[in-house]
């Protein structure tokens, strides 16, 4: 009770202080965090040095996160050895480059990826967003071409660079 009372004390020149900060414009050096951590993005991934990559994820027991959207259990993840995910990512892949199926159709239906629902798409993205072997592969590649099988904690892909 005796708190309530302290609280409603008014102190006319400290709430007058507290209503003109809030009014004036906040500027980066109110901010010091906030300016370092958005200072420190821009620089890392400038929009000139981004790419956009679709991809193809194939999860298998080596894979740190063994569920997926096709797999919430991850009993078929579990199951899957690294080898039996590159084999079947390998075949995706050939069928991809001979023209037989679009790159989209295959990772909408095959990826372990949530990028799935967007036919793989993983928007833009710069350097040090991704897991290094999978940004590795994606800068070193030229729009419009496909990886061989990059291994990355999350599983197998090929990645196919779109801009």
């Amino acid at each position: 009770f005796q708190l309530i009372l302290l609280c409603n004390i008014q102190i006319p020149h400290a709430s007058a202080n507290i209503e003109s900060d809030r009014k004036r414009k906040k500027t980066p050096a109110d901010r010091p965090e906030k300016h370092k951590k958005q200072t420190k993005m821009s620089s890392t991934s400038s929009t000139s040095d981004k790419v956009r990559a679709s991809h193809i994820l194939i999860k298998h027991q080596g894979s740190r996160r063994k569920a997926s959207w096709k797999d919430p259990e991850g009993r078929v993840i579990s199951a899957t050895t690294r080898a039996t995910a590159a084999s079947q990512l390998k075949s995706l892949r050939d069928d991809i480059v001979s023209g037989k199926v679009k790159f989209a159709d295959v990772a909408s239906r095959h990826s372990d990826c949530s990028s799935a629902k967007r036919s793989g798409d993983l928007g833009s993205f710069g350097r040090g967003q991704m897991q290094k072997p999978f940004e590795e592969a994606t800068y070193a590649l030229k729009v419009g071409e496909i990886s061989d099988i990059v291994d990355t904690d999350s599983g197998v892909h090929i990645i196919m660079r779109t801009a």
